[in-house]
């Protein structure tokens, strides 16, 4: 059973700064990508940064520059360093990671429960 628990989120003010972590657990082979995604109410799952294994990453237009995805392999963690947070970066923000629990089978999706950052004006 694999298991993806987000932490960290919370409320600040604007041009604050928070940061989110998401550890993978479980029977794990490899990890060979993770990702942050955030969700308002009534708009659909918005892809916010990602992370492959040996360390490259790739940033949505709207939070490059103040947004930082690191991980920690040997932890099967990832973290979401936000800066200069905005009221628009409201959201629940979510992990999700192709893991592979064997040798035999290719990597599946999975999602964590999501940690609600609150950007107050």
């Amino acid at each position: 059973q694999v298991q993806l628990v987000e932490s960290g989120g919370g409320q600040v003010q604007t041009g604050g700064s928070l940061r989110l972590s998401c550890a993978a657990s479980g029977n794990i082979v490899s990890i060979p990508a993770m990702r942050w995604y955030r969700q308002t109410p009534g708009k659909e799952r918005e892809w916010v940064a990602k992370i492959f294994s040996g360390g490259d990453t790739e940033y949505a237009d709207s939070v490059m520059g103040r947004f930082t995805i690191s991980r920690d392999n040997p932890k099967n963690t990832i973290y979401l360093q936000m800066n200069s947070l905005k009221p628009e970066d409201t959201a629940v923000y979510y992990c999700n990671a192709n893991i592979q629990t064997n040798y035999w089978t290719s990597p599946r999706e999975y999602w964590g429960q999501g940690t609600q950052v609150t950007i107050s004006a």
